[in-house]
């Protein structure tokens, strides 16, 4: 489970009258509290992450600004120092530091402190910056919104062909906020046929139950990453369609309960149900005291429980055969007294 924090911390921080620091710290303790196993941000200067005159595609209701290069610019303070700092801060309290690089630069220092690389949406055609990520050799989260299959396939050979091929596809829809309906977790189900582990980083709205992402768990998403606030309520680009601590210990729990119940996809008698397979099942009985030589009929056989003689399977194959010895009513019927 990852929480994404990305830039919400810039608000926190003016809401709570605290530095950028203390904010993104507070954030991820609040994560670490909440459930999560990962903290993660985004590492980019505007300058090389959008022209300045990159149109919004944003809901503007939300994030009034109508401009990337300046939305971008408002939320670029942190580099290389303060990220150190930033895992400094994970490794002390035991949550794993994410932070996914916008730029080749944040490909280098991010490399000295992440364990695992992660590759936003809409850098999947970004070829330079997912070789440069594959080299690193380390794990890569791909994130697949407002891609197609093919797209897909190529940037998973991009970084084959540099010798990774440690990668976990995210299922994404790159819209904010993603309505219900257009979540379409069935694609999860695609991914997987590509051979890799699949995962879900989500733009919905926090349903009460966190049935949304619990249900791409159940699809087969090993990997949850969503964005996550201390406040809903907040004006901004991200906070609005944001996990809170409320949500994110509900679906912690949630899956707390998941891992417990899904258990094996291969199905198979375990071992606690064989007592419940023989007493429960059944076997053929004889329906009347019978003679030795008798020649079995339909109606001589009944099939009851437990299933500890003949399995009830075989019904037919008894039809026409003939008993070895005498046997009373209510006889399960074994093969050493048929002839």
């Amino acid at each position: 489970t990852i929480a994404e924090i990305g830039v919400n911390y810039y608000d926190i921080a003016k809401k709570e009258n605290l530095s950028l620091m203390e904010a993104a710290k507070l954030m991820i303790k609040k994560a670490k509290e909440s459930g999560a196993d990962a903290a993660k941000f985004q590492s980019y200067k505007a300058n090389k992450i959008a022209s300045k005159n990159s149109p919004s595609y944003w809901d503007l209701t939300k994030e009034s600004t109508t401009n990337q290069f300046e939305l971008f610019k408002k939320y670029d303070k942190f580099g290389e120092k303060e990220y150190n700092e930033i895992y400094e801060y994970c490794e002390e309290i035991g949550i794993d530091f994410m932070s996914t690089p916008f730029d080749l630069d944040a490909v280098d220092y991010l490399d000295k402190i992440v364990k695992i690389h992660k590759i936003s949406s809409s850098d999947i055609t970004n070829f330079p910056l997912l070789k440069k990520v594959a080299k690193t050799n380390k794990k890569v989260l791909l994130s697949t919104g407002a891609s197609n299959i093919e797209e897909v396939k190529k940037a998973i050979e991009v970084i084959k062909n540099e010798g990774n091929n440690d990668i976990v596809l995210l299922h994404c829809i790159l819209n904010y906020p993603t309505q219900n309906y257009n979540a379409h977790l069935g694609m999860i189900k695609d991914l997987k046929k590509l051979g890799y582990e699949v995962g879900y980083s989500d733009h919905t709205l926090p349903d009460e139950s966190m049935l949304i992402l619990s249900s791409a768990v159940i699809l087969g998403a090993s990997w949850i990453e969503k964005h996550f606030t201390l406040d809903k309520t907040l004006p901004g680009n991200d906070h609005y369609h944001s996990m809170d601590v409320k949500d994110l210990s509900k679906f912690s729990k949630n899956l707390e309960l998941l891992k417990e119940i899904i258990g094996t996809e291969t199905k198979q008698c375990l071992p606690f149900e064989n007592v419940s397979r023989v007493n429960a099942r059944r076997s053929v009985y004889i329906n009347s005291d019978s003679n030795k030589g008798k020649i079995l009929k339909k109606e001589d056989l009944i099939c009851k429980r437990p299933a500890s003689g003949i399995c009830a399977s075989k019904y037919q194959d008894l039809i026409g055969k003939e008993l070895t010895q005498d046997i009373k009513e209510d006889t399960v019927l074994k093969w050493k007294i048929i002839k």
